[in-house]
Parts: structure tokens; C-alpha cells; sequence
């Protein structure tokens, strides 16, 4: 689950150089594509005129739908082989985009510049993989689209218990709620009871703490269920689950605090949950088990 907070650093380890790298991409979608540098959605969509219509002023004139992204974790969203974005929030985000009748321009920057630029007014929303957290709800405003838990994955045939992880290296991506919460948590646990701490390897994107796994160099991964489960597809069967999925919490787009466009994007995205096109998109991708009945706002605040 991506999310940043200031925490003690129980280890760090420095992206190696690796061998043997796992390929995460997808190839290019073909069709229309709701913007320059959009992917083509999963699944044809109508505008909906009566939502269009309800946009505020400024992002009507526009035309145009600014989303911030960091497109680095797979199958979320992930560069495709040409370089432009793609996964299954990223359809999810084009078909958005139409059913407003908006073209998509997606911001691709780091994860933790995302919040930032959606307060600020730089981007219309982000779509990031982003838990929806109590924390983050006193900055922004979430549209809540999606639930995923943390899946720990380990070498095929290596029997690994994330619950008894002791003196174990696990990889992670850098800032994500494993990286900063969880793995550190179950370290801290470990070291209070007077075993061996997790060494925990943090890297910058998902396909390195992939690919450490996938060479031997560490000894499990965690990250979330979608992304778990998506890594261990593109490795040929050299990776298998370790454990059941915990924690399962919300995804949430993120939109700025009190914003005039949240209601319109809970009314496009329902509307799409409605009319079958979001479990089309995330079907695609075989992520369906994560999806949701209701466009909620801020489910984590609500307990």
C-alpha cells in the first residue's frame, strides 16, 4: 500500500545490481486513447452528458482531466513498452476521463510529490495506488475505488511465514506502507523478543525489490495483493505466495479538501461501477477481487 511517514529506520539497503530482471511490462493497448500520453482504455466508454455538464468551470474549459502518477508499480500503473503509462488504474482513469468527456494528461512524477501538486492545484486528482488513511484525509479528500491487502511473496518451493519472519531479508519498495510500517513493525516485534531482526532491502520501484526476489538475494518481498500476485505472473513460476493477504484497506483517489470536482468524480466512477465498465477494466487485469460496490469518500474515517 503506498504511503509515506516519517518512521525510524530499522535497515536499509541500496538498490543492487541485478541479473536475470523480471520484465513487468505490458505491451501498448490498442484503440483510442483519451490523451497523448494515456493508454487506451480496457473497454468503450460514453461520455455521460448530465456528469460533463455538472464539472466546475475551470476543468470544463480545460477540457483537459491533470492526473498525478507515479508509474512505477506494476500492474497498478507501470510504463508500457513504448514508455507511456498503462495498468488497470490507468484504464481506469481514461474511462473516467470520457465518461466527463475529458481528455487525460497524466503528470508522471514521484509518489510523494502527488499530495502536494493536488492541494496545490497542479493536478485535478492523483491515481497512485494510494491507501486511504485518516493521516492523509486531513490533507486531501479520497474517492475511494479500490481494496487491497499486503501479499508477501517468496522463491517457488520456499515455505516463508510472514508472521514469523525473524533474522529474514525482505524486500520492499521504497515509501510504500510496507516499507514504512509494516516490515519495520514486524522487525521491531522480533527484535523485543529477542530474535534476529528482518533485514529489510527498500528499493525505488516495485520491479527491483521483483527482481531481488527473483535472483536470491533476498529472502522474500512484501507489497500489495494486486502487485504481489501481478510479479508473480511475469516470473515464469519462480515465485509463489507466502502466506494469505492481511490488512486489507482502501484504495482513494486523491482530490484537494473540499473540492467542487470530488462529487462529479464519485458520480463518474459510480457510474462506471454501475454499468459493468470497472469490473470489465480490473477483470482485464485480474485484479477483480479488490473491487467495490460503491464510489465512497473517505472510508477510512469512518472506521
Amino acid at each position: 500500500m503506498r504511503t509515506r511517514y516519517l518512521v525510524p529506520i530499522v535497515t536499509v539497503a541500496t538498490a543492487l545490481s541485478l541479473s536475470g530482471c523480471v520484465n513487468n511490462s505490458e505491451p501498448a493497448a490498442t484503440g483510442g486513447a483519451s490523451g497523448s500520453t494515456a493508454s487506451a482504455a480496457a473497454v468503450d466508454v460514453k461520455k455521460n452528458d448530465s456528469i460533463a455538464a455538472s464539472l466546475p468551470e475551470k476543468i470544463k474549459t480545460a477540457g483537459v482531466l491533470n492526473v498525478g502518477m507515479a508509474n512505477n508499480y506494476p500492474p497498478n500503473e507501470f510504463k508500457d513498452d513504448n514508455g507511456a503509462p498503462a495498468g488497470w488504474s490507468v484504464d481506469l482513469t481514461n474511462a473516467l476521463g470520457k465518461v466527463m468527456g475529458l481528455k487525460v494528461n497524466f503528470d508522471i512524477g514521484t509518489f510523494d510529490n502527488i499530495l502536494p501538486a493536488v492541494r496545490a492545484g497542479k493536478d485535478d486528482m492523483g491515481m497512485s495506488s494510494f491507501t486511504d488513511t485518516v493521516e492523509r484525509e486531513k490533507q486531501v479528500d479520497f474517492v475511494n475505488y479500490y481494496s487491497a491487502g499486503i501479499q508477501w511473496a517468496s522463491p517457488k518451493g520456499k515455505t516463508v511465514d510472514p508472521k514469523n519472519a525473524c533474522g529474514l531479508k525482505v524486500a520492499v519498495q521504497a515509501t510504500t506502507y510496507e516499507d514504512t510500517h509494516e516490515v519495520p513493525a514486524k522487525s521491531k516485534a522480533c527484535t523485543d523478543a529477542g530474535k534476529p531482526a528482518i533485514t529489510i532491502f527498500r528499493y525505488d520501484a516495485q520491479d527491483q525489490a521483483t527482481n531481488a526476489l527473483t535472483v536470491g538475494q533476498v529472502d522474500a518481498m512484501s507489497a500489495d495483493s494486486p502487485v504481489t500476485l501481478y510479479a508473480i505472473s511475469k516470473t515464469k513460476d519462480k515465485l509463489q505466495t507466502a502466506g494469505d493477504a492481511f490488512e486489507v484497506a482502501p484504495y482513494g483517489i486523491p482530490v484537494a479538501k473540499g473540492s467542487e470536482f470530488t462529487p462529479v468524480l464519485q458520480k463518474a466512477l459510480q457510474s462506471l461501477i454501475d454499468d459493468g465498465t470497472y469490473t470489465k477494466i480490473l477483470s482485464k487485469w485480474g485484479v477483480e477481487a479488490g473491487g467495490v460496490k460503491t464510489a465512497e469518500l473517505n472510508v477510512a474515517a469512518k472506521g
